[in-house]
């Protein structure tokens, strides 16, 4: 039972986590924590547009957490905020309500042993959810810097109704 969920190919991608360097300039960054295990997962992201760029991970998890977390960082640079919600809904979809596997990122079907244990459901998922607040947040801010450097570089209008 455990060895299906803790099998060969699951233990290899816990041990092979890429990105695992803090971003030193991230756009913006989000940590989501495991009530029930203490799993740890910080990212920070950049974006542009709505791609990330960039992506660095400091995972402080089991290894599903490091699994999953293993899987996103092979995929996230160059995802969209559309593909990286959509494949979020689809893990949880996967894990809560018996879906197939996520089709967009193949690898992903690794984790389908993990819907049986639903105790382990949150620390798998704590990735998912830390990119799309992260990703989230850098493209909020990105929009309010370009439409701050708009209004700001806009000269003031002045109306006149005539000589004074």
């Amino acid at each position: 039972m455990l060895n299906e969920l803790y099998n060969k190919r699951i233990l290899e991608l816990a041990a092979d986590i890429p990105l695992t360097e803090r971003l030193a300039a991230p756009d913006a960054s989000s940590t989501k924590v495991s009530k029930l295990c203490g799993s740890r997962v910080t990212v920070d992201v950049t974006v542009e547009k709505d791609r990330v760029t960039g992506y660095g991970a400091e995972i402080r998890a089991c290894a599903l957490g490091q699994a999953s977390s293993s899987i996103m960082a092979r995929h996230v640079v160059g995802a969209s905020a559309e593909e990286l919600h959509a494949v979020a809904a689809a893990m949880r979809a996967m894990l809560k309500e018996g879906a197939e596997a996520p089709s967009i990122w193949p690898d992903l079907a690794i984790l389908e042993p993990v819907r049986d244990y639903k105790a382990r459901h949150a620390s798998t998922l704590l990735v998912f959810e830390a990119v799309e607040e992260a990703v989230d947040m850098a493209m909020a801010k990105n929009r309010q810097e370009l439409e701050g450097s708009e209004t700001q570089g806009a000269l003031p209008t002045l109306t006149s109704t005539g000589p004074a």
